[in-house]
């Protein structure tokens, strides 16, 4: 070893002052996230900042893809949405989270990416995320939902479907998932065809490579199913969060938008007071 260096727990060699694993704590890591179109605005960006600014104490890049950085806070990165790649004439675009697979991805090959949507909120610590040994992690989709017993009509789609990530929270080293996209503009009408959302084509992409892991449950829980009590009881009490929850998702409806307007409700399902999450929204 080199002036300096020493060596760590079981045998490693380390720099001078730091071990292996202290090392990795040094080296940022990336939040990413997409924008494009007017559903989400910069104050949807900058919200999602504050949270992780709260929340990510290890050093980081947040890193937001966009067609419109206007409004964006100077505290977030911005680059141009990454081209999909789609054959000329090919206009589909609602799949355009696979670019996020791209191999030269602004740059940012080799780095440690979580990927976040804006439309949820981060409430702990996200430390752990970036801890868990593996080249991908992502949410167990079925992990959101409550049982659909009538599903099992068809095993085979079951077990798929019981598979599937959710694509709201993932975690993966940039530019080496890149056979997700290539398989996808192999033939991007096939996959279309085959698969009904982008993120069961990505599953299954990762599944066949041996890629596909899922958080641990309860790291990100529903608001509707995990934080609104089951009705009657919604209509006696308010939603709370789970112990252990570091990221509350709006896995169907209602969305978090008609959640902080104040909506939401329904007439088997009341959702009380969320001042707690409110607080946590706003970061």
């Amino acid at each position: 070893p080199g002036p300096g260096a020493r060596r760590c727990a079981g045998g490693r060699r380390a720099g001078p002052g730091l071990c292996s694993n202290e090392a990795a704590m040094t080296q940022p890591v990336l939040i990413l996230t997409m924008k494009w179109g007017t559903l989400y605005g910069a104050e949807d960006v900058n919200r999602l900042r504050r949270q992780v600014a709260r929340h990510l104490a290890r050093p980081h890049r947040f890193i937001c893809f966009t067609d419109d950085p206007q409004g964006i806070s100077a505290d977030v990165e911005t680059m141009p949405l990454p081209e999909l790649g789609l054959p000329p004439g090919h206009g589909d675009t609602r799949w355009r989270k696979l670019a996020l697979f791209r191999r030269d991805l602004g740059g940012l090959a080799g780095m440690t990416a979580l990927f976040l949507d804006l439309d949820l909120v981060v409430v702990d610590d996200l430390g752990p995320f970036f801890d868990l040994p593996g080249s991908f992690y992502i949410i167990r989709d079925d992990d959101l939902f409550r049982p659909k017993p009538l599903r099992r009509i068809n095993p085979r789609r079951d077990r798929f479907l019981h598979s599937v990530g959710n694509s709201s929270v993932f975690r993966y080293e940039v530019g080496a998932h890149g056979y997700i996209l290539d398989a996808y503009l192999a033939d991007p009408d096939a996959a279309t065809r085959r698969y009904e959302i982008s993120q069961q084509f990505q599953s299954a992409m990762l599944a066949r490579h041996g890629h596909l892991n899922y958080w641990p449950r309860g790291w990100c829980v529903s608001f509707k199913n995990d934080c609104v009590p089951r009705p009657p009881c919604s209509h006696f009490a308010d939603p709370k969060l789970p112990p252990g929850a570091r990221i509350v998702v709006f896995a169907g409806a209602p969305k978090m938008a008609e959640v902080f307007a104040g909506g939401g409700h329904r007439w088997y399902r009341r959702i009380g007071d969320i001042e707690w999450l409110r607080r946590e929204w706003q970061g």
